[in-house]
């Protein structure tokens, strides 16, 4: 399975306009934003738990990465409110699962191999946050103030997930649970809405895609 699986382009989904797809579990739905690969692929990737759903035990040979948006999501280390984001490292396995119905965004196998480091944190209460860098990549939360301009250099790649709030790229309009992905060497700016935008973003992952 292909899905806006060419690197080289620019690529924008909107949650409101893309279908859920039933998922192999039964009551687990998925939004695909991204994917090269079956089951076991990588890939970037809604997923709605319906209330008392889970997947089955599974490994993660290319590491998990994760923001919970909606309800609590769960797993064997505890459980995972909205605004949670999780890095679970190469080697991790988990059985995920959801008591009450929970929605995420999840990326799938696209850790650097030596990868091994877990991290768990709330992205709630507002302002910038850092939440990861190595070599690898950089994921960060970012605050943008109505109206900024904000210039988005995707030297190695850029991904940009609107938590609240809105912002304009290229004449498009972005809003919540929106996401926006820049190929490698590509520039462009983003307009913060009325309201500002708070966003997660993630840079410097992609150059070997192409």
């Amino acid at each position: 399975m292909r899905v806006n699986a060419d690197f080289t382009q620019r690529v924008a989904v909107h949650f409101d306009q893309t279908a859920w797809v039933a998922s192999p579990a039964a009551g687990v739905e998925r939004k695909m934003l991204d994917r090269i690969g079956e089951e076991v692929a990588r890939a970037t990737t809604f997923v709605r738990f319906a209330p008392g759903s889970a997947f089955s035990a599974h490994p993660h040979d290319g590491g998990e990465e994760y923001l919970v948006l909606d309800g609590v999501f769960q797993d064997e280390t505890g459980d995972f409110p909205v605004g949670s984001y999780v890095r679970n490292p190469p080697t991790s396995s988990h059985t995920p699962s959801a008591s009450e119905g929970a929605t995420i965004l999840v990326k799938l196998h696209q850790f650097d191999p030596k990868d091994r480091t877990e991290v768990r944190r709330s992205i709630n209460g507002g302002g910038d946050i850092d939440l990861f860098k190595d070599a690898h990549e950089d994921v960060q939360v970012q605050c943008w103030a109505a109206g900024e301009q904000i210039e988005l250099d995707s030297g190695k790649g850029l991904e940009v997930f609107v938590l609240e709030g809105s912002f304009i790229e290229t004449g498009e309009e972005f809003g919540v649970w929106d996401w926006l992905r820049l190929p490698p060497g590509s520039r462009s700016t983003a307009i913060a809405g009325e309201g500002g935008a708070r966003v997660w973003i993630k840079s410097g992952h992609l150059s070997g895609m192409i």
